[in-house]
């Protein structure tokens, strides 16, 4: 999945989850996390890669033997400031992030290409990038045209909901 389209699926996920914890739409510093914690396996991993350090881009990042301790350690970080929502936050971002790479490589049967979940423990086979899905109408689908469905969701969604998240930003950056 494309790092612009994690970003968006950080959000959904953090807005389904507000209504459904709170009863209300997503707001502040905890919708700004929860897009930051989508960000962090790419953040980590396409630097790593692109300066040679591990074979392929999603490696540490995106595995579950680094990803699992790090929202255990922001949960505790955020339990003892007081502020278990920005912990959770977090935990759906980069989580949804994690599971949003494995449909792909699911329905195109490179079931190789899911070493990423346990490395370095499993092997990470080279990304062959977009997968094909089908055809419609003769044209091939690829899950990039899922992928900008969901990305044009999320920012419809993300206004919708009047932009939560802007306002913290503009805060932190004033004060």
């Amino acid at each position: 999945m494309q790092p612009v389209v994690h970003l968006a699926v950080g959000y959904l996920c953090y807005a389904v989850y507000s209504r459904w914890r709170y009863d209300r739409l997503p707001a502040g510093e905890a919708t700004v996390i929860a897009v930051i914690g989508a960000a962090i396996p790419d953040l980590l991993d396409k630097p790593l890669y692109w300066l040679g350090i591990v074979p392929v881009g999603r490696t540490l990042g995106h595995s579950l033997l680094f990803v699992l301790p790090l929202v255990g350690i922001v949960w505790i970080l955020a339990k003892r400031a007081g502020r278990r929502e920005l912990a959770v936050a977090f935990a759906v971002g980069i989580l949804s992030h994690i599971a949003t790479d494995v449909p792909w490589h699911l329905l195109s049967g490179e079931h190789h290409e899911l070493g990423f979940l346990l490395w370095p423990i499993t092997p990470m086979a080279p990304y062959t990038g977009t997968k094909p899905v089908g055809t419609l109408g003769g044209v091939e689908v690829t899950t990039l045209w899922f992928e900008l469905v969901i990305l044009v969701c999320g920012i419809a969604l993300w206004i919708a909901d009047g932009t939560p998240g802007t306002a913290a930003i503009r805060d932190r950056f004033r004060g």
